[in-house]
């Protein structure tokens, strides 16, 4: 062979390889490494519940960390303020009139199920791991996961707070939890991408007549000897000032109310009690994090924390979430994800979120594409101004109805709140902006008629789509006994 053809060879051959690893750059650049992803819900957690959001008794500095490290959405809401439905919104990114989760008992569907965010993230690749409670029926989809840990297992659709074992051993919900983490994130090491759901009982009262909360051992004795404020509706008056058909012992929120905060006493041990609880979680997520900075996967690891619904404290007699004020539909939201820009990392997001922004964000961050049929948005689209926020939102809940739970439907914007009884034709209207607790209903206050006209405009525009009156509900709901 002539050393001019040995030179043409080994030409082609430089070339072919250049020519791949240029290719090959071009794709790591179009394709960067897949962040991994977990999702922290807890369960009854109100939005002033974590010390970043203000709360100066309750300490949550793990929880507050990772909210110094991204972004912080201040008026965050759920669409339905009850674990079933609200979990079902956050999976399929729609409201209940759509995914058709109405009570405890029902599953999903496979379809629905094949529509969820973490069902997507497996089909791209991602290795998915869920732990704690599910809340939606009886057959949670355990085979859509690579790795399943469910504390209600058995069709309890509530786990117990102390979890037996086969040995014998008794355990806490929220350090079996802390030892799945554990031993999930040393199963799955440094390989990527990997998705985990992780959701807390906590701090859920333990259902009863009257119910509890049963505390990890080691957080008993945590904020002894604070005094924790009464709510600025603490009164009496405020109870009586509700209509007859909500002023009723049959009402689930006051009969809670009664057995957790009916005594000065009793309402100083629960709520104490209810902080207990989420500075266990915050533990947990301390655990958490600690890990994944030992497994050197930190910075590629968004970490996405809400609650699954508020919860009332003895405001206005109550006990509870369901209806619509902001105790039960607000909540805690942080999304930390390394990769973001510096300009939107330690921001605190006035723009509303909703639980059903979760799962396109989620989708979003993955680099995946949102699905047509869901209802929520990307919430850094909103953050980044690519896409204007949302100036109000359609709320809706219909578990169990009068006397137990009366069905409520509504709208709310960051300024003015509009709800209405739909079984009795109640309305209210509360200026939010200048009235945060709700104190005054403005429905006969002639100066913010204006203002009731356009509420109550929107409210029959979004309920035509959204509500009960809408074609999707015509077949009625299903009046299950269980809450």
């Amino acid at each position: 062979m002539s050393s001019l053809l040995r030179l043409y060879i080994l030409f082609i051959c430089l070339s072919s390889i250049f020519i791949h690893l240029n290719g090959q750059e071009k794709v790591n650049k179009k394709n960067p490494k897949r962040p991994n992803i977990i999702f922290i819900l807890t369960d009854d957690q109100r939005w002033d519940a974590l010390g970043v959001m203000g709360n100066s008794i309750l300490k949550t500095p793990n929880l507050d960390k990772i909210a110094n490290q991204g972004v912080l959405f201040k008026n965050a809401y759920v669409t339905t303020s009850i674990c079933c439905v609200s979990r079902a919104s956050i999976l399929s990114g729609k409201y209940e009139y759509s995914h058709r989760i109405h009570d405890f008992a029902t599953d999903m569907s496979k379809e629905m199920v094949d529509q969820t965010f973490p069902h997507l993230l497996k089909e791209a690749g991602y290795y998915a791991g869920f732990i704690g409670k599910y809340g939606i029926g009886t057959h949670p989809p355990a085979s859509d996961y690579n790795y399943w840990f469910n504390t209600e297992e058995g069709g309890k659709m509530q786990p117990d707070y102390i979890q037996t074992f086969s040995n014998g051993r008794r355990l806490h919900d929220t350090d079996t939890i802390d030892n799945a983490i554990q031993t999930f994130l040393d199963g799955v090491g440094n390989e990527s991408p990997f998705y985990l759901s992780v959701s807390f009982k906590a701090p859920h009262e333990q259902d009863g007549n009257p119910p509890k909360y049963f505390i990890q051992p080691g957080f008993e004795k945590l904020y002894t000897d604070v005094e924790i404020p009464s709510p600025i509706t603490a009164d009496e008056s405020y109870w009586n000032a509700f209509p007859d058909f909500f002023r009723t012992d049959k009402n689930f929120a006051r009969q809670r109310w009664k057995g957790l905060f009916g005594t000065p006493e009793l309402y100083q041990e629960n709520v104490k009690n209810y902080y207990r609880l989420i500075t266990g979680v915050d533990a947990v997520v301390g655990n958490m994090m600690k890990k994944l900075e030992a497994l050197k996967i930190s910075d590629n690891t968004i970490i996405v924390f809400m609650g699954d619904n508020g919860m009332s404290l003895g405001e206005k007699g109550l006990e509870g979430k369901w209806f619509g004020n902001e105790e039960s539909i607000r909540v805690p939201l942080i999304i930390r994800d390394p990769r973001t820009a510096d300009k939107i990392k330690q921001y605190k997001a006035s723009q509303i979120a909703l639980n059903i922004d979760i799962a396109p964000t989620i989708l979003s961050m993955a680099g995946l594409a949102i699905p047509h049929q869901m209802e929520g948005i990307n919430l850094f689209d909103v953050v980044s101004g690519k896409i204007p926020e949302r100036n109000s939102f359609f709320y809706q809940h219909y578990f169990l109805g009068s006397p137990n739970i009366p069905k409520v439907e509504g709208v709310v914007t960051k300024d003015i709140k509009y709800m209405k009884y739909i079984e009795h034709g109640y309305e209210e209207l509360y200026d939010i902006l200048h009235d945060p607790h709700e104190i005054e209903n403005l429905v006969k206050d002639p100066k913010y008629k204006n203002q009731l006209n356009e509420m109550r405009k929107k409210y029959s525009r979004l309920s035509k789509k959204f509500g009960a009156s809408s074609e999707q509900y015509i077949k009625g709901i299903n009046n299950s006994k269980e809450f």
